[in-house]
């Protein structure tokens, strides 16, 4: 049987929230419009507006509802920054509206103005509008999971490999193929919690991909493996973002332990998505 591959975020993302067991880990989603935006930007502050489908967190943008200090003339925030500092000649407040995208960042005044700035960067296209998590960081830069879960030769499922990436500087995407960095689930996590809480989460973590992919399986029964992406909060919840069913593998190369790339390539063998290595023969 075919690897089945779904491109559609929204129709995985729907699916999951079948099992109300599994639906409390998904972030606020829906599809993006410019009521969508006005609700969730008001409720969240912070929100991501992504691409039904895409990889590799192309087209990913970040809009944020910012309260700015302006200065007597009310032509500019305080200090040149759209934060949230005060300042002695901070005369008005006022509700300001961030786009981040790439490297760039835009300001407008009302959600109407954003929205028809993101407009012709969407061109039609479906794209999703998503609470934005307060992401945990390292070195100042934020970073997520990557959890891959595959079948195993026996049919099961199990969650095979974890890491963790940290988004190259000014980036709002942690991807490895945008230039984030790839660490250690173990190496990030031991900044914020202790040995007991690290082993709970990762024995979480690990569950909770196999209880995702058996969700999927429900409605597409021709998986055999999927990408996770996690997000932990600043109260260390954990959130999953999106689900991948054409995880990227490369990443898992770079880890140290090579046991883990090496169970990845078997099972991936064993399903078909990559072929059997050829072993050198020997001569005499």
């Amino acid at each position: 049987m075919r690897i089945q591959r779904v491109s559609s975020k929204w129709a995985k993302t729907k699916v999951i929230l079948q099992n109300r067991l599994l639906a409390i880990f998904i972030p606020e989603t829906r599809k993006y419009s410019l009521a969508a935006l006005n609700e969730l930007l008001g409720t969240y502050g912070t929100v991501y507006i992504k691409p039904d489908r895409g990889t590799y967190g192309n087209g990913v943008m970040r809009a944020e509802q910012r309260t700015v200090n302006l200065s007597p003339s009310g032509q500019q925030p305080v200090n040149g920054d759209y934060g949230t500092g005060s300042s002695e000649a901070a005369v008005e407040q006022k509700i300001m509206y961030i786009l981040r995208h790439g490297l760039e960042a835009e300001a407008f005044s009302t959600t109407e103005e954003l929205h028809n700035a993101l407009k012709p960067k969407i061109k039609g296209r479906s794209y999703l509008i998503q609470q934005g998590i307060d992401l945990l960081r390292h070195a100042d830069r934020p970073f997520d999971l990557r959890v891959l879960t595959q079948k195993r030769p026996d049919g099961g499922w199990e969650t095979t490999g974890m890491l963790g990436r940290v988004a190259a500087p000014q980036k709002i995407v942690t991807n490895y193929h945008n230039g984030g960095s790839v660490f250690t689930v173990n190496a990030l996590f031991k900044e914020h919690m202790g040995p007991a809480e690290m082993a709970s989460t990762l024995q979480s973590l690990k569950s909770l991909g196999v209880k995702i992919a058996m969700q999927l399986e429900t409605a597409y029964p021709g998986l055999k493996e999927i990408g996770l992406d996690i997000a932990l909060d600043q109260h260390h919840d954990v959130w999953l973002l999106e689900v991948n069913t054409l995880p990227s593998i490369i990443a898992f190369k770079l880890i140290h332990d090579k046991s883990i790339y090496r169970k990845i390539h078997r099972y991936a063998v064993a399903y078909g998505r990559l072929k059997r290595r050829k072993t050198a023969v020997s001569r005499r």
